[in-house]
């Protein structure tokens, strides 16, 4: 068993050196784990093979296969998105406030690091690169702690992280993956309380949910994606086609992708069956309600369980409203806070829908699949947090800081 408070000491241990090192320091240790990751680039996908045979061997789902599969343009895009975290503003030490008491007391409010940060996930090699190149810029160690399926990638992508640390004269224990893929180990991480100041879990509903209900040390909750769109009575029928196509179909075993559908009923008959041949070219199953299961030839009926799934797979499910409200209302109570998006040319409908659906991300005429630290210009993200405290929304590098007040006297003292 991996001897986690060693690890944890180490960690701690760095994060002070971590937050004292400047800008073009840490700079210039992400551009080389760049270049590290793109050499080591046929080591690592050699080790990826082991995790993807592994695998298949146990039945592993496509949508998950496609998850802990690596490629040469999906190391290429690690690289690059350590590149661009490497230009974004360092926040670390950055003033957000200043004001002057009374007393002449002079008080700021800046950012610093978390400290210690640790993330458990399952099986997404590339998190650990994204991990490791948001949490450094940000000033903080972080403690991996990947899913087993993916565990001869995580160590080859930890092996070159530590390849470039060295090169720049930076502790290795910057980044630590442990080793060991026994539970009982998650079970201890999410104790350590005397060396972790936060926990991040990046992965399914059964991870997060045991993260959340076991961590003593506090948690940022990463939420599944049960992602909806809804297509209003105003929507241009060729842009919808178009968005749900991306957002089911582009990617399927990702947070962002869309599961469920829903659709104003007096627009099932025109619109659901073109919608439909569209999704069966791509061979998609649609899991409908009655209404829509009368426009749809070779539909499943849809139960209660299916409006609330998230799929990972070639399935969407469909519910047919009456009224704005009414698609409201149903998307509030399935959704998991992740990214909803309505398609409407109706303005005071796209208003309502950004203002009353509760979502980390809310969209308008355009696909879910745009929730992403990447694509939001954050350079990578450790996850989409759905909660309301700290952070919400894709966590790029502010989201990994907290702040401290500073206080200047001139020999002020309390009555």
């Amino acid at each position: 068993m991996a001897d986690l408070k060693e690890i944890g000491k180490q960690a701690k241990a760095t994060r002070y050196i971590l937050a004292g090192l400047d800008t073009d320091t840490k700079n210039k240790a992400l551009f080389t784990a760049a270049e590290c990751l793109e050499t080591d680039a046929a080591d690592i996908l050699a080790e990826n093979a082991k995790d993807l045979e592994a695998g298949r061997s146990r039945s592993m789902p496509e949508g998950l296969l496609d998850r802990l599969s690596l490629t040469q343009k999906r190391i290429s895009d690690m690289a690059e998105g350590l590149r661009q975290v490497a230009a974004l503003p360092d926040p670390v030490g950055e003033i957000l406030d200043t004001f002057t008491r009374p007393n002449g007391l002079v008080i700021s409010k800046r950012r610093v690091p978390l400290g210690v940060i640790g993330i458990i996930y399952e099986s997404r090699p590339n998190v650990t690169a994204d991990a490791f190149g948001l949490c450094f810029k940000a000033g903080n160690a972080v403690i991996l702690k990947g899913g087993s399926d993916a565990i001869f990638s995580n160590l080859a992508i930890e092996k070159s992280l530590h390849r470039a640390l060295a090169q720049c004269n930076i502790p290795e224990t910057a980044v630590q993956l442990i080793p060991s893929t026994d539970r009982a180990v998650t079970q201890e991480m999410m104790r350590l309380n005397e060396s972790i100041d936060v926990l991040i879990p990046r992965g399914g509903a059964g991870l997060i949910k045991m993260v959340v209900e076991n961590s003593t040390v506090p948690v940022i909750e990463t939420g599944t994606g049960n992602c909806h769109v809804y297509v209003d009575a105003d929507a241009d029928f060729d842009m919808a086609i178009r968005i749900i196509l991306n957002a089911k179909t582009q990617r399927v075993g990702v947070c962002n992708a869309c599961e469920s559908l829903v659709i104003h009923e007096s627009i099932c008959d025109s619109f659901l069956p073109k919608l439909y041949q569209a999704l069966r070219e791509k061979d998609v199953e649609i899991h409908a309600d009655d209404r829509a299961f009368l426009e749809i030839d070779g539909c499943v009926p849809a139960t209660e369980a299916d409006y609330g799934t998230e799929y990972l797979a070639l399935k969407l499910s469909v519910k047919t409203v009456s009224s704005l409200e009414e698609a409201i209302g149903h998307i509030n109570r399935y959704n998991t806070g992740h990214s909803e998006a309505i398609i409407t040319n109706n303005e005071a409908h796209a208003r309502t829908f950004l203002d009353q659906v509760d979502a980390a991300c809310v969209y308008v005429n355009a696909s879910t699949r745009f929730t992403d630290g990447f694509e939001f210009g954050f350079g990578a993200e450790i996850g989409i947090s759905t909660q309301m405290l700290h952070a919400r929304g894709p966590m790029g590098l502010k989201e990994l800081t907290s702040y401290k007040y500073t206080i200047r006297g001139n020999g002020q003292t309390r009555s």
